[in-house]
């Protein structure tokens, strides 16, 4: 029956207008990688560390391209200098030896006892660290002088400090220093002896100001001028920067930062990737075939950690015929290696059993796939995340083990950098020269802690049970 009967016509119908719903995906589908990067770049922890290293990295390799100064360069004008800004130094004119100054002790000096220390302690000339030269009036009864230099004022308990020379001639009333001079104040003591020898119980003192000094000939042969006619005596040059000070022996810290970083970051990079890779074919080979082979590989793992790292650190040492001050730095690669890789193997050991019971190993060897490539394919790739929080994990681990040994004397020996021996050699300064020791010691525990944390950020980031979540 047609609409006409009932009285409707075609334009009584209109077109009812329908919404159509589609289902629609929140959020893009990303990959197992590309969803680890989301996470890990979450956590501001791992994202700084991950920053710090990739600056360590380029401190290490472009570092030295751009500050190009020798590591084992001896600067013994700036000797332990703290960090600042550029030294001056004033021209003068080449050292002239002294004769000295003499004067007639006085005619009772054999009667009466030396009793006190001369009187009238005077400088010369100005002091500098070219010289200092002090004189001094015959003290009664003297039959000679003891001299002493301190850096801090000993009048508050009577500390003279370093005694520098000993003067039997009473005539004799002056003294020179050369040794070892910076541009700090010195407190030179004068004490009498008597003709026995013995102190007497008084002491004069001089406060000296030193002047950092250099001839021109002197800055021509170090190379910081090229020609020495071009300097007269008054003149100021200005000496080599070092922005973070030198060590005891004038050497540049951040250059020997920088190739010590090399030292320290190749042996900490080299060798967990060695033995990691050994554990990763050893623990895989334990996984897949299973069984009695599994038993009997994991026993020998846990042979080898029972072994004495420094126990073959030593017997390295000598197979490689090094002996004392000469770097090991084969024998620590090669004992980290023998001895380092059965953790990795058991951390992939657990991940290769679990996965082999996964139902696409058993569909892919009922395909006809080899273990050769179920391992390489399947296993290995899907125990990456593992594989990679235990690589990050061992390079601290190494880098400290590094600094240890090359603390104390076993790993690499001077003049070789690196922050071990360097925090070593620093630790002899530590008291009057405390960069020496913190700037090597901060950059191991800045590496170590970006290390650590970067790798716990890795863990998160990789844990498959977190993926998809916020």
């Amino acid at each position: 029956m047609s609409t006409a009967a009932f009285g409707f016509k075609p334009r009584d119908f209109d077109r009812v207008a329908t919404e159509r719903r589609t289902q629609t995906i929140s959020r893009p589908s990303v990959s197992y990688w590309q969803d680890a990067w989301r996470r890990l770049k979450a956590n501001r922890r791992a994202l700084i560390s991950l920053y710090i290293v990739i600056a360590l990295a380029l401190f290490t390799l472009a570092g030295p391209l751009l500050w190009r100064v020798d590591p084992a360069a001896q600067d013994l004008d700036q000797v332990s200098q703290p960090p600042g800004l550029p030294q001056m130094a004033v021209i003068v004119d080449p050292y002239v030896p002294w004769p000295g100054v003499t004067a007639a002790p006085p005619a009772e000096a054999a009667q009466t006892p030396a009793a006190a220390g001369p009187a009238a302690l005077r400088l010369v000339e100005p002091a500098t660290t070219q010289a200092v030269r002090i004189a001094w009036d015959p003290g009664p009864g003297a039959a000679g002088y003891q001299v002493y230099r301190n850096i801090y004022d000993p009048e508050p308990d009577g500390a003279l400090g370093l005694p520098v020379a000993e003067i039997l001639d009473p005539a004799q009333v002056s003294f020179e220093d050369r040794l070892d001079l910076e541009p700090v104040p010195y407190w030179y003591s004068v004490v009498a002896l008597d003709a026995s020898g013995a102190e007497a119980d008084g002491y004069t003192t001089l406060r000296v100001d030193t002047t950092r000094v250099i001839s021109a000939a002197e800055a021509e042969a170090l190379g910081w001028i090229d020609d020495a006619s071009t300097l007269a005596p008054g003149d100021e040059l200005v000496l080599p920067y070092h922005p973070l000070g030198t060590d005891y022996l004038g050497r540049d810290m951040l250059a020997r930062l920088m190739y010590g970083a090399r030292v320290s970051l190749f042996i900490g990079v080299v060798a967990p990737l060695l033995f990691v890779v050994a554990g990763i074919v050893y623990g895989s080979a334990a996984g897949f075939i299973g069984g009695r082979v599994d038993q009997i590989l994991m026993r020998f793992a846990d042979f080898v950690v029972a072994l004495p790292f420094l126990l073959f650190m030593i017997l390295f040492k000598v197979a490689f015929g090094i002996g004392p001050g000469e770097s090991g730095v084969l024998p620590m690669l090669v004992a980290l290696v023998l001895l380092a890789w059965p953790a990795t193997a058991r951390l992939v050991r657990g991940q290769v059993l679990q996965i082999r019971e996964e139902g696409y190993i058993g569909a892919s060897q009922l395909l006809g796939a080899r273990t050769g490539y179920l391992v390489l394919r399947h296993m290995i790739p899907n125990t990456m995340g593992v594989i990679l929080v235990t690589l990050t994990f061992a390079v601290p681990s190494v880098i400290f083990t590094e600094a240890f040994l090359s603390f104390i004397g076993m790993g690499v020996a001077p003049p070789t950098p690196s922050w071990g021996s360097m925090s070593n050699e620093g630790l002899r300064t530590m008291l009057t020269h405390p960069h020496e020791l913190v700037f090597p010691a901060i950059f191991i525990s800045v590496t170590v802690l970006a290390f650590n944390l970067l790798g716990d950020g890795l863990r998160d980031a990789l844990d498959v049970r977190m993926r998809g979540t916020e």
